[in-house]
């Protein structure tokens, strides 16, 4: 049997077909499925603004990152999938507004050509180590 924890926290939009975070206890772990910019109600935030809806989905990951007790400090990976990856400097600054800090994780951006929900232009996912 796993000992792994599934986690929606309740703030968050219904997850439908997947879970918002998993937690691996026995190896300190937890995978953050990828956050966009979806509030409570599964409407879209920041219109057609790459800024914007990067600081929705980041706000999303801090509400996953408050759920497991763990902070920006915490994150050690970072994979975001974006219909704009040349528009880097746009998403670290929003980024960057958000977290409060300019320390980043490892980190990987990957240009796609589109998102599970119509309008979306940014997908973040995480791991962390836990505290």
């Amino acid at each position: 049997m796993s000992s792994r924890k599934l986690l929606n926290p309740p703030e968050m939009h219904a997850a439908p077909g997947f879970t918002h975070v998993v937690v691996a206890p026995g190896a300190g772990l937890a995978f953050l499925s990828g956050q966009v910019a979806l509030d409570p109600n599964f409407a879209l935030l920041g219109g057609d603004d790459l800024g914007e809806q990067t600081k929705a989905a980041m706000r999303n990951i801090k509400t996953a990152l408050d759920a497991i007790g763990a902070s920006w400090e915490d994150v050690y990976r970072r994979t975001i999938y974006t219909l704009r990856p040349t528009d880097y400097q746009v998403i670290t600054a929003a980024i960057e507004e958000v977290q409060g800090s300019t320390d980043h994780p490892a980190q990987t951006i990957v240009g796609v050509t589109g998102l599970a929900v119509e309008g979306l232009l940014i997908e973040i996912e995480a791991t962390v180590v836990l505290p």
